[in-house]
């Protein structure tokens, strides 16, 4: 018969539910304090439940954090939707996507938390490059039928992340909610260049009459 550890005064004890209010706990830490500054005990503490507890359901912060940065999202349903509609639409359609993402609050939790933790392990990295910029990126700009869909696929992530980044992490004074259309007016042109304009025009760049 399994053990589990026995729960301190004010602590919840193993059982149905513990599982899942360690993973919003650390989802949070890992969200606000990034993946150095989270602790076990941190997380532990946030969640009222004794430390062995996320050693018996998870093993590790590695595998706690492994847990926690599952993307928010179906990369395969993403993609039809993203690919559902004008070709020449499609990267407003990615920029409102990315939008709604970050204004659901779990996702935007999730998303942070990933992006955060991608900076510091290797392994958090390696799921965006997989996940998001070969499962979504690269297959929508291959199915725009656009040249190169790989080097789109590395600047629209490479934009995007920065503006998660921005938005979500160093919170510049980008458009709130009420101004999420001046904010998609203004990104996804760019994103659109990215993945159906010239990569290479070079002819009368820096010419001055």
């Amino acid at each position: 018969m399994a053990t589990h550890a026995k729960a301190g005064p004010g602590r919840r004890p193993a059982g149905s539910g513990t599982r899942d209010c360690i993973l919003k706990a650390a989802r949070q830490c890992f969200a606000e304090l990034g993946h150095d500054r989270t602790t076990v005990r941190g997380v532990a503490a946030r969640a009222g439940v004794d430390a062995a507890l996320i050693f018996h359901y998870f093993g590790s912060k590695q595998q706690l954090l492994a847990e926690v940065t599952e993307l928010p999202f179906d990369p395969a349903a993403a993609l039809h939707r993203l690919l559902d509609g004008p070709r020449g639409s499609t990267g407003r359609r990615l920029t409102e996507w990315v939008m709604e993402v970050l204004e659901e609050p779990e996702s935007r939790t999730r998303m942070t938390a990933l992006i955060r933790a991608a900076a510091a392990e290797d392994a958090a990295a390696q799921q965006i490059r997989e996940r998001i910029t070969r499962q979504i990126l690269t297959p929508l700009a291959a199915g725009l039928d656009a040249e190169e869909p790989e080097l789109r696929a590395t600047l629209i992530g490479a934009h995007l992340f920065g503006l998660v980044m921005a938005r979500q992490i160093v919170e510049l004074p980008l458009p709130t909610v009420d101004g999420r259309a001046t904010l998609v007016d203004a990104v996804s042109p760019v994103i659109q260049h990215y993945l159906t304009g010239d990569l290479h025009v070079r002819e009368g760049i820096g010419d001055g009459d």
